[in-house]
């Protein structure tokens, strides 16, 4: 029996949907000149990867010009929350206090002002928690 195709982007569709959610819709040759070397193959490996994205629904793509244009069809907040459901899921037995403390406690650094940001989030999330009935932001 052969495996069903994921809907979930392989390290290779990943990297071209990080061109697309920094650059917004593409062509293949704006895509393959973003990550790969002058290399007629790795041309082909670009539309490629693209045709196989298409079909999984990750892009979507303008046929109405001659060069057809790619965009992401998946937003990347979404993409980052599968991608950490499934880390905490199978790295951190299901627990996300795991994740934060080795993310904190791991080079590089946490930053000043990313440590504001999470005390802000910890701050809102308790009062979420103490409040449940209130609106979420």
């Amino acid at each position: 029996m052969g495996r069903h195709p994921s809907d979930k982007p392989t390290e290779a569709e990943l990297a071209i949907l990080q061109v697309l959610w920094m650059k917004g819709p593409c062509t293949v040759r704006e895509i393959f000149n973003a990550l790969y070397q002058p290399d007629e193959s790795s041309y082909t490996t670009a539309l490629k990867l693209l045709q196989i994205m298409h079909a999984k629904g990750l892009v979507e793509r303008d046929e109405s010009t001659r060069a057809h244009t790619y965009r992401a069809a998946v937003s990347q907040t979404h993409t980052q929350k599968r991608f950490l459901h499934d880390l905490v899921d199978r790295v951190f037995n299901g627990s996300s206090s795991q994740l934060v403390l080795q993310a904190l406690g791991s080079a590089p650094p946490t930053s000043s002002e990313e440590l504001a940001e999470i005390r802000a989030l910890l701050d809102r999330l308790e009062r979420e928690q103490a409040n449940p009935a209130e609106p979420q932001e």
